[in-house]
């Protein structure tokens, strides 16, 4: 009888097959490249019913059109091996074949009730927390996290997970805590990194911010791209919050661009940091063209509409007839997406896509008018408060573009109650003020933004 890591059963022929289990489970809760171990011990064991599960799951995490197909033979030969294997094991093949198949809904009932039954089969809850964020549903993710807290009180990986949660329904101090925790019990806690860096972003700690990431920094080895390139993409967030904008040229070019270009989240990190450096007046040079090349592959995919909404974004930069393209799809999918996700398409990411383009373009006012009315409802398209405030951005920008300086001074106000120095924020604030015949006030947030630049 073996057991992996967690010391859940596991039906396997050799003591191979359980090591690239361990590998791919340390691996995938630590974003590690190690995870990727699971592949060759699945080919390798075809009758081990959750070593080819969890490669299936790798398959999935592609976030392409593709990655069902990908996953399928994985999937196929868990199931095949499933009747002779346990019952966690069985469970676990049936979440990931919803999954492959694109029935989310079955997929998050069956991880709950394993969350339920089999607490320490992490993989399972971990998946169903990303399910749950594509969804925009933070309390259920902060639920899923608390019903196995107790099981797995000693993982640096638990309070990681809590601590995210916590973040995302806006529980600060919880989840700082809970980030602490996890770096207390292992330094090399890359998710428990990321989450502590939203929280301090979140309160406007911008210097405390950039200290704590630049520490750890060097502990990020043998991460997977996305978080390593995600974790200096927040470092970026802070050094723009600065104005240390050639600071955040260099994060891109070292850090977040190039790590592996074809991957969904290295794509979208790129697509957004760029963004927000033209936002704030950043000469970004060619930059766009070599993203845009890349980017032409998701002329067509609709798989997650926050992503989607990106993959516009940088095409329509690049220029090329690529944006036109997913643009009409995007249009399609939003009137035949599964019930599930139909009025986030609809309602959200349609008008939202419509109104990116047009800014890309230059068409502050259609951006404005159909942006801005998917705005309260931008929570269901997924991605987190850090994330989406890059859209939040993008309609401040086509506001004051348009004129429509009154409501940019709301805007702005509103964002200096969390972020009171920012320097991008302060010297929008100072022309916005010029603007409106307030001197006073406009010479008070250009001193802002001198200070905060000095240090």
């Amino acid at each position: 009888m073996y057991k992996d890591w967690l010391g859940n059963t596991v039906t396997a022929a050799s003591d191979a097959t359980l090591a690239g289990i361990d590998d791919f489970l340390q691996g995938y809760l630590g974003y590690e490249v190690k995870a990727a171990a699971i592949f060759a011990a699945a080919d390798a064991d075809a009758d081990c019913a959750i070593a080819n599960a969890y490669a299936a799951i790798c398959n999935m995490y592609m976030e392409t059109p593709e990655a069902p197909a990908l996953a399928k033979s994985y999937i196929e030969r868990a199931e095949a091996a499933a009747p002779k294997a346990s019952r966690r094991e069985q469970m676990a093949t049936k979440a990931v074949r919803a999954w492959v198949d694109g029935d989310i809904p079955a997929t998050l009932s069956l991880s709950n009730e394993m969350a339920q039954e089999f607490p320490r089969e992490l993989a399972i809850a971990k998946t169903c927390q990303y399910h749950l964020f594509n969804l925009g549903d933070s309390p259920g993710m902060l639920r899923v996290a608390t019903s196995i807290r107790d099981a797995n009180i000693d993982l640096p990986y638990m309070h990681g997970m809590l601590a995210f949660a916590y973040e995302q329904c806006h529980f600060l101090d919880e989840a700082e805590r809970s980030a602490r925790h996890a770096i207390a019990l292992k330094r090399k806690e890359p998710w428990a990194h990321h989450a502590l860096a939203h929280v301090l972003l979140t309160q406007g700690r911008i210097r405390e911010g950039v200290d704590f990431l630049e520490d750890v920094k060097d502990s990020w080895t043998d991460l997977n791209s996305f978080m390593l390139t995600h974790n200096f993409w927040h470092l970026g967030l802070y050094y723009i919050s600065l104005g240390a904008y050639d600071k955040v040229l260099a994060l891109y070019d070292e850090h977040v661009w190039g790590v592996w270009k074809e991957y969904s989240q290295d794509q979208i990190g790129a697509v957004s940091l760029l963004m927000r450096l033209e936002l704030v007046g950043v000469d970004i040079g060619d930059r766009w063209t070599e993203v845009g090349h890349y980017l032409k592959a998701r002329s067509r995919d609709v798989v997650q509409p926050f992503l989607s909404m990106q993959y516009l974004y940088g095409l329509a930069r690049a220029g090329g007839p690529e944006a036109d393209e997913l643009m009409r799809h995007i249009r399609e999918h939003a009137a035949e997406a599964p019930a599930f996700v139909r009025e986030a398409w609809a309602q959200v990411a349609l008008p939202a896509c419509e109104g990116l383009l047009a800014h890309a373009r230059g068409d502050c006012e259609t951006c404005v008018r159909k942006l801005g009315a998917a705005m309260p409802r931008m929570l269901e398209i997924g991605g987190s408060h850090a994330q989406r405030d890059l859209f939040d951005q993008v309609l401040l920008d086509a506001t004051i573009r348009s004129g429509r300086l009154i409501a940019a001074q709301r805007m702005l106000e509103l964002r200096r109650q969390w972020e009171p120095n920012g320097v991008p924020l302060n010297t929008a604030l100072a022309g916005i003020y010029e603007g409106l015949g307030l001197p006073r006030e406009a010479a008070r947030a250009a001193e802002r933004a001198k200070l905060a630049m000095a240090g």
